[in-house]
């Protein structure tokens, strides 16, 4: 069985912190984003997810300039601080989620992406806190629990994770961005085969987006087959957001030569 057992313990942690960010993205709270009032479609009409980099600096632009005259304006934020963490402006996504936390400290919507913005700058008990804080017990949200497991993962908590997100999958049976999530957290402990099968489960199942399927090709490149991890990364995009996507996977297996490592290892 194919393992991670070829990366070194450095690469791993490189690769792990990468991806489980893009995992928190992919979470539930990353949703509202997309779907909220006043959210990307305000700037374009692409999906935030499919805007290449030029695009995304010019969101931030648009954002930030509509932000300076109106900071309490809750989708104008919510969007903003989005788009500043797709361009890797994690600092400053935390500095506008803390902002409006601050104006609406009992909002769900705002507590659950304060916390993914928290997990995004590696405040994972912060991040835990403001998560659990917009759930409802007596009604639970999936896209929290969600969200929720994937920072315990980034935590090590990783048995606590997984059955969180099988109570998500319990409430939201075959969503997709659970079951990516859940592929990332047994991926995380070398678990390829089985991180593939959800990750797979996760790409065919409806609402699947390019995130998604940019994690499967990340795991089947994992296992050294990269032709396959190519074909998939390019699936349903643009040439120039393909490219970007197999940059990415390059990049990931790339640290510390885990591409060399993996290419030139016999398959078994």
């Amino acid at each position: 069985m194919a393992t991670m057992r070829g990366v070194d313990k450095r690469c791993r942690f490189i690769l792990a912190a990468a991806v489980m960010t893009l995992a928190v993205g992919i979470a539930g709270c990353a949703t509202t984003d997309r779907t909220t009032t006043g959210s990307i479609a305000r700037s374009s009409a692409r999906p935030i997810d499919q805007m290449n980099s030029l695009q995304l600096a010019q969101a931030v632009q648009s954002y930030g300039l509509q932000y300076q005259k109106n900071p309490r304006d809750k989708p104008l934020a919510l969007a903003y601080a989005n788009v500043l963490g797709m361009t890797g402006r994690n600092d400053q996504a935390l500095a506008v989620m803390r902002a409006l936390a601050i104006s609406y400290p009992q909002d769900r919507q705002v507590l659950a992406a304060y916390g993914k913005s928290l997990a995004s700058a590696g405040q994972f008990e912060a991040a835990l806190d403001a998560v659990r804080r917009a759930q409802t017990p007596a009604y639970p949200d999936w896209k929290l629990l969600s969200a929720e497991a994937a920072i315990l993962d980034q935590m090590g908590e990783t048995n606590e994770a997984r059955t969180l997100y099988r109570r998500a999958l319990d409430i939201q049976p075959n969503e997709a961005s659970i079951l990516s999530n859940l592929g990332m957290s047994y991926m995380l402990t070398g678990d390829l085969n089985t991180a593939e099968t959800h990750m797979r489960n996760a790409a065919a199942a409806p609402g699947a987006d390019s995130r998604v399927r940019q994690n499967l090709a990340l795991v089947v490149g994992l296992q050294g087959r990269f032709q396959e991890a190519e074909t998939i990364a390019r699936r349903e995009l643009s040439p120039q957001q393909a490219e970007a996507n197999i940059q990415y996977l390059r990049a990931m297996l790339a640290q510390q030569n885990s591409w060399n490592m993996l290419k030139d290892k016999p398959k078994s």
